[in-house]
């Protein structure tokens, strides 16, 4: 018997979930079958979830199945979202405690802040570090708003660890194409690059995760459709706003989401650890910042 379970699979027929199990049991998935309400369910290990999923999926489409009162459920949700999100802040407020008071070096904004021509003279690093520099308390205060309620979102789907490792270091890539292909005069810094980041990949990892499911074409694309709109209302406004890296951190995001939804990848992500991923994240933060200061 499983001492965790998650459910894979309901329907009203016992036959339907009993024909899915023996597929599972087939393929090396162990399964339960269990009763919720005026339904029939099919309990997997939460490890094993999502190839259970996948396999189930694709027997559906190589047997071309009728539709029937069957549904698949959708993705489990991970709980302690809440504590990338307060890494996340903490991290933020952090830095620009540090920075104001002088702590390390008196120009570290100087020497953290994205510049273009430094960028293109191997100065990696600065791409991360101007994830965590921003230009005053209104600033600091709409990122730290924004980012905390996407990271979040996109924790629960990805689990904590998982979706900051790939937002955070999204996010520099953005910056870093941002950095390549600005005029040299270029800087810029804030979080908003990450935060469009979240929001690109929680818009195609649903998308993607509804297409698997062969919902209603209007259905499957509302999550893509949806964040671009949040994108433009967002990500456009006021005289300041810097638009290209809002439209390169979505851009990587949403690459970043969709291949995360692939099952392949989706099934490789339920291995790694997510405390290990949420090290990566911050890890990656911290040795910019290290480079940084020495340089």
């Amino acid at each position: 018997m499983l001492t965790e379970a998650v459910e894979v699979y309901r329907s009203t027929g016992r036959a339907d979930c009993e024909e899915r199990a023996f597929m599972l049991t087939a393929v090396g998935v162990q399964s339960e079958l269990d009763r919720a309400g005026g339904h029939y369910v099919l309990l997997v290990d939460p490890h094993v979830a999502a190839a259970a999923r996948s396999h189930l999926l694709e027997y559906q489409r190589e047997a071309r199945l009728p539709a029937r009162p069957a549904v698949l459920p959708p993705a489990r949700l991970h709980p302690h979202a809440w504590a990338g999100c307060a890494l996340y802040a903490g991290t933020l407020i952090a830095v620009a405690y540090g920075v104001n008071s002088g702590i390390g070096r008196l120009d570290a904004f100087d020497v953290g802040e994205l510049d273009a021509g430094a960028v293109r003279d191997g100065e990696w690093w600065r791409a991360w570090t101007a994830l965590t520099l921003h230009y005053g308390p209104d600033h600091l205060a709409a990122n730290l708003g924004v980012g905390v309620w996407f990271g979040y979102l996109a924790g629960r789907l990805l689990g904590p660890g998982i979706a900051w490792a790939l937002i955070v270091n999204g996010g520099a890539c953005a910056d870093l194409l941002e950095g390549s292909l600005a005029a040299a005069p270029y800087r810029a810094a804030g979080a908003s690059t990450a935060v469009f980041t979240a929001l690109g990949l929680l818009a195609a990892y649903s998308w993607r995760q509804r297409r698997r499911l062969a919902q209603h074409w209007a259905v499957a694309w509302s999550p893509l459709v949806a964040g671009v709109v949040l994108l433009g209302w967002l990500g456009t406004a006021g005289a300041n706003t810097d638009v290209f890296a809002h439209l390169a951190g979505f851009a990587v995001g949403v690459a970043l989401g969709a291949a995360a939804a692939a099952p392949r990848i989706e099934r490789g992500l339920e291995r790694v650890p997510q405390w290990l991923a949420g090290a990566l994240a911050l890890g990656s933060v911290t040795l910019a910042w290290l480079c940084a200061l020495a340089s």
